[in-house]
């Protein structure tokens, strides 16, 4: 008997995949949790890096104006 004419296992399919949809969902919830999580962590990093970059870079600088100094 197909699903048409069963009402009953109609439903049992209709509930079967209501209940995927849901796990995806969870599933699709919690990844993008992660990612908001880890998307915020690199954040973070890179604004870590860019700080010690800019310092490095004034260091580099100031090495360089007194070498500068030093030539003169």
């Amino acid at each position: 008997m197909s699903n048409e004419h069963n009402p009953e296992l109609a439903l049992q399919n209709l509930e079967q995949r209501i209940d995927t949809l849901v796990q995806v969902c969870q599933r699709l919830h919690d990844e993008n949790k992660q990612l908001k999580n880890q998307q915020a962590d690199l954040m973070q990093q890179r604004s870590t890096l860019m700080d010690k970059t800019e310092k490095a870079k004034s260091r580099v600088e100031a090495m360089i104006s007194r070498l500068k100094v030093m030539e003169i």
